[in-house]
């Protein structure tokens, strides 16, 4: 049987630090794996740093965002297999042989799940359980980690999914919920990711925080947008049956906020079923 060639993906903004100290692990650990770093428009000595090593380079202009690095990288692998990690630090190489094995068990993609203690601030650790939650319920499987950027994943599988893929930081999300949208087998390994080594993030609480709640939207709209909408017209239709029974004990008549409060119920249904016609030809050509 052929073995399959490895493409190891590293997106990078001001990472050169890094780099220094996670090239040398990765390349004695993965000695026939093809390694690309992403130079996502870089103004330190990310260029230089990737020179002292047998890596690809692919370099971006301008910053184009964490999406945009990963899908440059996943458009130019060679390999079969695609593993994708950060490069500040984040994440360990030493994890990677344990992706690997769960990932020969038969799984389509395998992701790196944060545990308990792991070094995250506290806003993005409450929104990842919540995110994490609410992709459990929509698709009805665990989903122990839905951000982590740490995977290993089939190289066709992933480019069918590319042109869903966002420019920013939600990668992870839209990827995951797409994957699972079209029956892929996905698995977890839990992983203890340490205090950022070096550099700085480039996620911004206030600026990134709509995003961030946006997020929640995309889990429904990207696995199955009905499941979603169907309780919110549920709430606005039994607001407003309980409201117009109120006024016409009250005051025997039907007022215009009843009224408003079951169109929207309405509307919020359609939309819904709409959406949910609109995700299954998205869906269609995958195989």
């Amino acid at each position: 049987m052929k073995q399959e060639l490895l493409s190891l993906i590293l997106p990078s903004r001001n990472e050169a630090e890094g780099l220094r100290r996670l090239l040398p692990e990765l390349v004695t650990l993965l000695p026939d794996a093809e390694i690309i770093v992403v130079n996502d428009g870089s103004d330190d000595n990310t260029l230089a740093a990737c020179t002292e090593f047998p890596v690809r380079v692919i370099s971006h202009p301008y910053p184009k965002g964490n999406g945009a690095a990963v899908k440059s990288g996943a458009r130019a692998a060679n390999g079969d297999v695609l593993i994708f990690m950060d490069a500040d630090g984040q994440h360990k190489p030493e994890d990677i042989p344990a992706l690997l094995e769960k990932f020969k068990e038969g799984y389509d993609m395998v992701v790196g799940a944060r545990q308990s203690g792991s070094h995250a601030g506290a806003h993005r650790a409450v929104a990842n359980d919540v995110f994490s939650r609410l992709a459990t319920w929509m698709t009805g499987q665990p989903v122990e980690d839905l951000t982590s950027g740490f995977r290993v994943v089939k190289a066709n599988k992933f480019r069918t999914f590319l042109y869903l893929l966002p420019n920013g930081f939600s990668y992870p999300t839209t990827i995951t919920m797409s994957f699972f949208r079209a029956g892929f087998s996905v698995a977890y390994l839990p992983i203890h990711t340490p205090r950022r080594a070096t550099g700085k993030s480039h996620i911004r609480p206030t600026r990134d925080g709509l995003r961030f709640l946006l997020i929640i939207f995309k889990i429904g709209t990207l696995y199955s947008p009905l499941k979603l909408f169907l309780p919110i017209s549920l709430i606005f239709f039994f607001s407003g049956l309980s409201y117009y029974l109120f006024t016409f004990v009250t005051q025997h008549r039907f007022t215009n906020m009843s009224a408003l409060l079951l169109t929207t119920s309405m509307l919020v249904f359609l939309i819904g079923l709409i959406s949910e016609q609109i995700t299954m030809l998205i869906y269609k050509d995958s195989d």
